[in-house]
């Protein structure tokens, strides 16, 4: 028999499962349901940077509470995710680096971001692994990294203990809606019902949208992240180019990540993505050139990572327009950091409590139906 639910979350990456989490903890009786396992797609293979650095100005009072809920995971959580504090720092190589550097740590200050300008000397202070060659730095205290693939049991756990109801392995193929809420299809039948949906499904959502014949664009970041084998201490910040291209960080096992940087290609809807090694080789020698400790690494492994963004480059976070019930969550850029304060507002708003801070509501992006003609009317 169909199983029905008080709220259903189609999508158990980080802000997915944090919505249902918190859902469940407000009293409601929750499904969580993906393709895959819980944290496995972009929340599990992401580099794992907690960092303002990268984070669009917009969303810096939201990515701090996230790093700060990160961090203080074995609490709400009930596991520690391996998340770490570590200073941060931008760097900048030419002038053109520089400006862009002091332009984006300009804005990010004003949203609140505790980002200062610092000189070459000071930025050598914060990380002695750091190429001399340096022109410019701006250094964030508020900064630091978490194992990413360890996200999914953490969570597994905390979804379990709240009494979640997981739907792993469930390709979801369509959601009809109708007076009694939603009905979710997988292989061929409808799975379950629910009188609240939730749409968390990152690169996905354009399609999941399409389920409920809304239409939102929605643009596909292919991440190549690059993993080195184990090493001496060659680093120990958080490090970013001025550029955006590229972070990195050295981990406690002495392995080092390097992530971002030059894109991969293909669609993850349509035959899947691939990486484009001379990007790579690209990646791997800004790296070097940045810490040049780093020449001492092997490469141990390559893998890709899925970032989503909406044409004005800011998340959907809210109610759905014209489709009661109906919520949706994700694109946010580096939204990793974010990702459990974001959920944890979307579940306050739908147990109707007043959100902490703001959403980000998706109508803004969704055009107006087009009115009827007099001549289509009978």
């Amino acid at each position: 028999m169909t199983q029905r639910f008080d709220a259903v979350v189609v999508g158990a990456g980080v802000m997915g499962a944090t919505t249902a989490l918190h859902l469940a903890r407000g009293g409601m009786r929750v499904a969580l349901v993906d393709r895959g396992a819980i944290c496995r797609e972009a929340s599990g293979v992401n580099a794992g940077t907690l960092t303002l650095h990268m984070t669009r100005a917009a969303l810096i009072p939201y990515a701090m509470r996230g790093r700060e809920l990160w961090l203080d995971a074995p609490r709400w959580l009930g596991m520690d995710a391996g998340a770490r504090a570590a200073p941060g720092l931008s760097v900048a190589f030419t002038p053109a680096e520089r400006d862009m550097l002091e332009h984006r740590a300009a804005a990010r200050r004003q949203a609140g971001a505790p980002i200062e300008l610092v000189t070459p000397a000071r930025a050598r202070q914060v990380e002695p692994g750091l190429n001399g060659d340096i022109i410019a730095a701006a250094f964030c205290a508020l900064d630091g990294h978490i194992t990413a693939y360890l996200t999914g049991l953490a969570y597994r756990r905390a979804l379990v203990a709240a009494g979640v109801a997981l739907f792993e392995n469930a390709p979801v193929e369509g959601v009809d809606s109708g007076d009694g809420g939603f009905a979710i299809r997988a292989a061929g039948a409808t799975l379950l019902r629910a009188r609240r949906l939730v749409l968390a499904g990152g690169v996905w959502l354009e399609r999941m949208l399409g389920w409920l014949g809304l239409r939102v664009p929605v643009k596909c970041l292919i991440n190549q992240l690059v993993v080195t084998e184990r090493l001496r201490p060659v680093m120990r910040s958080v490090l970013g180019i001025a550029n955006g291209l590229l972070s990195l960080k050295q981990f406690g096992n002495g392995t080092v990540l390097i992530g971002g940087g030059w894109q991969g290609i293909g669609d993850p809807d349509r035959g899947g993505v691939e990486a484009i090694p001379d990007n790579l080789i690209g990646n791997v020698r800004l790296a070097r050139h940045a810490i040049p400790g780093l020449a001492e690494a092997r490469v141990a492994r390559i893998w890709l990572d899925l970032e989503s963004e909406t044409a004005d480059a800011l998340p959907m976070i809210g109610p759905l327009p014209g489709i009661e019930g109906a919520h949706v969550i994700g694109c946010a850029h580096s939204g990793f950091t974010s990702g459990p304060y974001m959920g944890q507002l979307l579940a306050d708003f739908i147990l109707g409590r007043e959100p902490e801070r703001p959403l980000f509501d998706p109508a803004r992006l969704i055009p107006p139906q087009p009115a009827a003609s007099l001549e289509s009317i009978p």
